[in-house]
């Protein structure tokens, strides 16, 4: 896949796709919300995490196989704990086919990070 390609993601229709917030311009935000948004974003704030949350969204299907994404400078073990801190805190789901485990952008809290930041509203 060439960089200048683009992949559409798969997008979860109806009442699965549930922002937890309003909308960081519509009200303050409460506890909860804010210690919960907050564990996602910081989740992303690793230059290794982003890069493998990058190389699931971007991957064709809108999954991607361990085996596909683990070359991102660090050890197996390394990966593993990344990937491991990107799913608690909600941003991948995965789930095991034989030996490998595949990854996938869960589009529900994507789209309520995105709708906090949306400034429009």
């Amino acid at each position: 896949m060439s960089k200048s390609e683009v992949v559409e993601l798969p997008v979860l229709e109806g009442e699965s796709v549930v922002p937890c917030c309003p909308p960081i311009t519509a009200a303050e935000l409460s506890q909860a919300d804010a210690e919960r948004m907050a564990a996602m974003f910081k989740a992303l704030s690793d230059p290794v995490r982003l890069r493998l949350f990058s190389k699931v969204a971007s991957h064709p299907g809108g999954e991607a196989c361990v085996c596909d994404i683990a070359d991102v400078g660090v050890s197996q073990p390394t990966v593993s704990h990344h990937l491991k801190k990107l799913r608690e805190a909600g941003l991948l789901t995965c789930e095991r086919r034989g030996t490998w485990v595949y990854y996938q952008v869960a589009p529900s809290v994507v789209a309520a990070m995105s709708a906090l930041l949306d400034l429009r509203a």
